[in-house]
This record gives structure tokens, C-alpha cells and sequence, in this order.
């Protein structure tokens, strides 16, 4: 089987406006460069996978119904931009969920890697050669412990962790971008 180089990349705050718990469609606003971004990891034989937690569904925040609902949009915006997701994992878990289901600790919140092993099991990833790329420390620890090369966006919490945050990071990212476009255009020209 044919393996493929991986962009594992985090949605709330990375390909879309971090507006907290996004708990409604209208409120999920995609960054306008996300399509070309994603499109442009389509286009080089990239395979392009979401990765994000959403507790908001442990805390009672929102409903599976209106995370997918929110899911269906993101989708329809980036096939209008000519652009796909490969594959799609979330975490709902909180270890003081409100609701029942999801309480639990997990294996797949972000830092920790399940979510990425799950993608390992389904997708046909190249193992040595994925990357990840995120707006928190939380997003680069998970790429640093499945061996992922990562970049840091500046948008969404990025800026404000690199700034205020980053002193006591035992590991830096491997880059930093100022949001997804810029960090997928390192990617594509292997400054990462």
C-alpha cells in the first residue's frame, strides 16, 4: 500500500476563528486562507487530517448533532475552496464532564496521542513524514510524542503562548507561522 505524507492540523483557532466553544454552525468562521491552505496539501499528495478537542460536548456545551453540524460546514467551506479533509478525529472527553458518556481519562486528548493512532490505524500515513500544526503547546506536544515535525501558528492562542508561555516549554516547535497558509507553504518548500 502506497503511504502518504501527513499534516495533522488542529481546527479551533488554526483553520477557524477560535470563538470558544463553537456550539452553533453560525458561529464556526473559517479562516479565508484555510481552503487554499488545505488545497494546496491536497494538491502535493498530502493527506490533510483535523485533530481537535471538544470538550464542550463532555461540559454539556453542545450536542454530537451540532458538533457534526459544525463538522458539515467546515467541510462544504473548503470543498467550495477546492480543498478536502482526509480524515477527521475529536476527543469529547473531560475528566469532570457534566455529561455522563463522556467523562473520562482518555487517551486521545490533546497532549496525549490517541487521536493521531487512531488516524495511524485508518489512513495510509507515511510515519516518517507527518507534521503538525497547531495554535497551543498542547498541539506540539501531541506531534512531539508521535513524531511529528511541527509549526506553531501564530493565530488563535499562538501568538499569545509564544510570547507569554514559551519560556518554560521544555521543547520549542520546530517552526512558527503566521497561520496556516504561511506554515503549509514551510511545509511544501521543506523548511520544516
Amino acid at each position: 500500500m502506497e503511504l502518504y505524507p501527513t499534516v495533522f492540523i488542529d481546527r479551533d483557532g488554526t483553520i477557524n476563528i477560535d470563538a470558544g466553544y463553537i456550539n452553533h454552525p453560525d458561529s464556526f468562521v473559517m479562516y479565508p486562507y484555510a481552503p487554499q491552505a488545505v488545497r494546496m496539501l491536497n494538491e502535493a499528495g498530502f493527506l490533510a487530517v483535523v485533530i481537535t478537542n471538544q470538550s464542550g460536548l463532555a461540559r454539556g456545551f453542545f450536542t454530537i448533532d451540532i458538533m457534526n453540524k459544525v463538522h458539515d460546514k467546515m467541510n462544504r467551506l473548503l470543498k467550495r475552496g477546492g480543498a478536502r479533509i482526509d480524515g477527521l478525529y475529536y476527543c469529547p472527553h473531560d475528566p469532570n464532564a457534566k455529561v455522563e458518556e463522556f467523562r473520562a481519562e482518555c487517551g486521545c486528548r490533546k497532549p496525549k496521542t490517541g487521536m493521531i493512532e487512531a488516524a495511524l490505524k485508518d489512513l495510509p500515513v507515511d510515519k516518517s513524514r507527518m507534521y503538525f500544526i497547531g495554535d497551543k503547546y498542547s498541539d506540539m506536544r501531541t506531534g512531539f510524542a508521535s513524531g511529528c515535525k511541527t509549526v506553531m501558528v501564530e493565530t488563535g492562542y499562538g501568538k499569545g503562548e509564544l510570547l507569554f508561555k514559551s519560556s518554560g516549554w521544555e521543547r520549542r516547535p520546530d517552526k512558527t507561522a503566521a497561520n496556516l497558509l504561511e506554515a503549509v507553504r514551510l511545509i511544501l518548500k521543506k523548511e520544516v
